[in-house]
């Protein structure tokens, strides 16, 4: 990780922070101060591909508290961040040849908030819900 201060020369205070670069998952991401004008909206969000439905609670967990849940595995972070918290395989379900399986599972997971990977199944499967 590597961090940068403002100078003298401003445009912020001498020693806010300017920049931070920081790396995720063999992902290099930059962070830019441009100071309050600039807020979060869900113009910018992260994703996290999760294997398992452990995964997507332990994330799910972390990352809403203190934070806000949305729809269909959406969810802001304490700082307004949004994250999509999504199971791996999900795009392909979405992109079934079999029109009817892929409504299936977009229709449950419109239905709801943290994604779960066994109902998902279940609807694009036409299996009732549990």
């Amino acid at each position: 990780m590597n961090v940068a201060h403002y100078t003298e020369a401003g445009p912020r205070p001498a020693g806010t922070v300017m920049v931070v670069e920081f790396e995720l998952d063999g992902q290099r991401f930059v962070a830019i101060n441009g100071g309050p004008e600039f807020t979060f909206d869900e113009a910018i969000s992260l994703q996290i591909n999760c294997e398992t439905q452990e995964e997507i609670d332990y994330y799910w967990g972390r990352l809403s508290e203190g934070g806000q849940e949305g729809p269909c595995g959406w969810l802001k972070d304490r700082y307004g961040l949004s994250w999509q918290v999504t199971p791996t395989g999900m795009k392909e379900v979405f992109n079934d040849s079999d029109p009817k399986r892929a409504e299936r599972a977009m229709e449950a997971m419109l239905g709801m908030g943290k994604l779960d990977i066994a109902e998902l199944r279940r609807a694009a499967d036409g299996v009732p819900a549990t």
